[in-house]
């Protein structure tokens, strides 16, 4: 059976919070869900540490569905490469007032996210 395929670095690590479902990245001191706060992994060993780190937390049921995802680094810090994940970042892209969009009051004037 092949090893699955690591995306291209820089990566980021991302998953689930367990108890409400929150979608959470890697930090120096935990979780968070800012993606701002992100650890970046620029290497090889970097990637695989965070890895590690996920399955470790994975195991300890504090998250689920812990990966590696590709970013461009921006001013405005890690950004996703690909769609899923960034709609993952956003949240809900139906109702604005919910999740991320709602506690911090941006609904970008849209109802959905554009494709």
């Amino acid at each position: 059976m092949a090893l699955p395929k690591r995306p291209p670095l820089p990566v980021i690590l991302i998953a689930n919070d367990l108890v409400d479902g929150e979608v959470v990245f890697r930090t120096a001191s935990g979780w968070s869900a800012d993606a701002r706060e992100a650890l970046i992994a620029g290497n090889a060993e970097a990637a695989d540490a965070l890895e590690a780190e996920g399955l470790a937390e994975m195991n300890r049921n504090k998250v689920v569905d812990a990966y590696l995802v590709d970013v461009v680094l921006g001013d405005d810090g890690p950004q996703p490469r690909h769609f899923r994940e960034r709609l993952r970042t956003l949240g809900p892209s139906i109702r604005t007032d919910l999740g991320k969009q709602g506690r911090s009051g941006e609904t970008q004037g849209a109802q959905h996210v554009p494709v």
